[in-house]
């Protein structure tokens, strides 16, 4: 049994590892400390369990779970999360998760689970691991042939006619990453999943890896209506995860195949359809973010909220927001609310009690300590100095 535990903690991987090691000393461990490393081992390895944590850097555990299920179906997939993610958790179930653990994890509820699921995975039938097997053979040999034929390379006698049978007219799509320094293995696999969903939900066709940089997609749209909606949905979804710019190109209709190398040529050779980059998406999530702040600053607003609020992953979130405005999130909405503060302490007739509430502190003591560390002085301080100074 082949088991991977991706989680950012060292502590929680290794602890993971040891139990299920002294109760299978037989299985087979592999551990990452983010989704990138885990996608690398999946893509090496075999795995048949993945315990994931909730919140891990860049991509977290459920988009991780939610783009790979596609490209691994027969994997059983658990996740780790701390009591303050329980409803991270609940969603993880309901995409497909088979269960989850919470922090600290239970030595003997983690051997329970791993003994249930490795019962399950066994009793799989060897005819559905050989038609899985078959599947990504034939798309490793299609994607191959496609590379050559889309490269202008011979393909010798080979009749590649049938392959394009069920797409009698077809546009490709082509997904191309900037050079970037580190490698770009993970952005490689989140274009795939999301080109490859994007393609199921608004045509017919598939998806390659063209080169190091590249993805190109064969699409059969029914009308121009869903190559559009594939294109916006396409540069929207791969603004909010890519962490290096891209673009996103489209040629016209194609009705023989023979004419692909020149388009694709010409495709990469192309930029007057320009993609959405990272800066141009993070700026537009980021001016969402403090409207909606200035608008809820009243409110409940954990960093998962205001996150969830502009679709992005919360670290990143948290990373993004100190980039572009200079302050931490939490520094920022307390700011932010103690501004609103300082004008309704300049009204008389306001209570500290509700000043507090109006500006999202249910407690008193606690909005008093906030502004007492933002200003230097308590709340009756500030009232005092300003009604003093009229």
């Amino acid at each position: 049994m082949n088991i991977l535990i991706a989680d950012d903690e060292s502590v929680i991987r290794e602890g993971v590892k040891r139990t299920i090691k002294r109760a299978f000393p037989a299985y087979t461990v592999h551990l990452a400390g983010s989704a990138e490393e885990a996608v690398g081992i999946m893509d090496n390895q075999p795995v048949d369990i993945v315990l994931t944590d909730i919140l891990m850097p860049g991509i977290d555990g459920l988009e991780f779970m939610k783009m790979s299920r596609r490209r691994y179906p027969h994997v059983k997939w658990v996740v780790i999360s701390a009591h303050s993610e329980f409803s991270y958790a609940q969603k993880a179930v309901r995409l497909g998760a088979r269960d989850y653990l919470l922090k600290p994890i239970g030595k003997q509820r983690l051997v329970e689970l791993m003994e249930q699921l490795a019962g399950e995975a066994k009793a799989e039938t060897e005819l559905s691991r050989d038609g899985e097997l078959m599947k990504r053979n034939l798309k490793y040999l299609r994607e191959a042939v496609f590379q050559r034929l889309a490269s202008g390379l011979d393909i010798g006698n080979m009749d590649i006619a049938p392959l394009f049978e069920p797409y009698p007219h077809f546009r490709l799509v082509l997904t191309h990453l900037e050079e970037a320094v580190k490698p770009v293995h993970l952005e490689h696999f989140i274009i795939e999943n999301v080109l490859s969903e994007l393609v199921d939900r608004h045509g017919e066709g598939f998806v390659v890896n063209f080169d190091r940089q590249s993805l190109l997609a064969i699409v059969h749209f029914p009308d121009s209506a869903q190559e559009e909606a594939l294109l916006t949905e396409l540069k929207t979804h791969l603004g909010h995860y890519l962490k290096v710019p891209f673009n996103v190109t489209s040629s016209c209709t194609i009705t023989d195949y023979h004419s692909i190398a020149a388009e694709v040529k010409r495709l990469r050779q192309s930029t007057s359809v320009p993609g959405l980059d990272r800066s141009e998406g993070s700026d537009k999530a980021v001016e969402v973010a403090l409207q909606y702040l200035k608008a809820h600053y009243n409110e409940e607003l954990s960093l998962e909220r205001v996150a969830s609020v502009v679709f992005l992953n919360p670290i990143y979130f948290s990373q993004l927001f100190k980039q572009k405005t200079g302050q931490g999130y939490k520094d920022y909405v307390t700011g932010l609310r103690v501004e609103q503060a300082k004008e309704l302490l300049q009204q008389q007739g306001l209570k500290l009690a509700d000043i507090a509430e109006r500006i999202g502190y249910g407690d008193v003591r606690h909005f008093t300590q906030v502004f007492r560390k933002k200003m230097n002085v308590t709340p009756t301080e500030y009232r005092q100095q300003f009604l003093g100074e009229r």
